[in-house]
């Protein structure tokens, strides 16, 4: 394994020697197997990480964050690639259509399992196309409105609703995208009559958020939480299942007002399936390291995002649970993708 963390291991001298060193070394890790070292030294060229979102996103932002630690050892270079469109399936495509090399990789978020339900005919297969690596980051959306609107709590924006049916709007960064869909299971529990205004990116709904021109909108704590410290933007619950431990002091949908409601929001690392499993070992044995970090914690922390780390294996699961379980939101809202 040591020979894709350190390739520098590769020093001058007879066979034999570098590969008794190989093989020392790595006994004080985890030994490759055959394959690997039939493979060579990994990485030799720079990797790309494809963010199927534009720049500024919580996936962008959160893909900065973590190729910048990524690259500081082992002789790896992470360029981070955006490449939007169609609610991040463009991206994902892209990644999944890569030779299964190590060397492209996507940073998605939960609207890659959102997709599988949103388009009906995408061009890969949301679970088989892809070798989870690793889940990076929890990222609580958060129900932001306006700074100096009538909106205070989210028991104001419920009475709004009911007593104004069809008035009150919510803006998302696009159709089918986790603001989209937080937005959507909002409505349905609450069993209010609001509408949706989709837009390109999480960067421009805010903007008509702070300008008053939309109502609310259930935003990355990552990109909505700089401008609530500005006073741009007023931060009413989180939309999760518990308190987020980044922002403690505020209460959840379900604490303030409605019942029952909660919607995680995530973030993770895939590489197209095929891709040998001591490349998928290595990289997530590179984020695990990254994710620990103190430096890389804080600067997650400072974005309202949560370190979270996991095996190959356990992400996989995530992926597979988390496509059944919004299948029904995706479905009872009527959405399709390009909406």
């Amino acid at each position: 394994m040591l020979q894709y963390l350190f390739p520098r291991l590769r020093a001058a001298g007879t066979a034999l020697t570098a590969t008794l060193t190989l093989a020392a070394a790595t006994t004080a890790l985890l030994a490759p197997a055959p394959a690997a070292r039939a493979q060579g030294t990994y990485p030799n060229k720079p990797i790309r990480l494809v963010v199927p979102f534009s720049a500024g996103s919580a996936t962008d932002i959160l893909a900065r964050i973590l190729s910048s630690k990524i690259g500081e050892g082992g002789g790896y270079t992470v360029i981070v690639e955006n490449r939007p469109g169609a609610g991040g399936t463009l991206g994902a495509a892209i990644v999944a259509k890569s030779a299964p090399d190590g060397y492209t990789l996507a940073l998605v978020s939960i609207g890659h399992a959102i997709n599988a339900t949103l388009y009906p005919r995408l061009s890969y297969d949301t679970l088989k196309d892809f070798a989870p690596v690793s889940m990076v980051a929890t990222v609580p959306n958060v129900l932001v409105v306006n700074a100096t609107g009538p909106y205070h709590s989210v028991r104001d924006i419920l009475a709004a609703a009911k007593a104004r049916p069809g008035t009150l709007n919510f803006d998302s960064a696009g159709s089918g995208s986790s603001t989209h869909l937080s937005g959507e299971l909002f409505k349905l529990q609450a069993g209010i009559d609001i509408l949706h205004i989709p837009y390109k990116g999480t960067g421009e709904a805010l903007t008509d958020i702070m300008a008053g021109r939309a109502d609310f909108m259930f935003a990355p704590t990552v990109s909505a939480m700089p401008f609530v410290r500005q006073g741009k933007l007023r931060a009413l619950a989180v939309a999760t299942a518990q308190r987020a431990a980044t922002l403690p002091d505020l209460p959840t949908v379900a604490e303030a007002g409605l019942p029952g409601y909660a919607f995680d929001s995530w973030f993770g690392v895939l590489a197209p399936a095929g891709t040998p499993k001591e490349i998928v070992d290595a990289l997530n044995a590179q984020i695990a390291k990254a994710l620990v970090a103190p430096d890389v914690r804080e600067r997650l922390a400072a974005q309202g995002a949560e370190a979270r780390g996991s095996t190959p294996q356990a992400f996989a699961a995530t992926l597979r649970s988390e496509v059944a379980r919004l299948a029904p939101v995706v479905r009872q809202a009527g959405i399709r993708g390009g909406q």
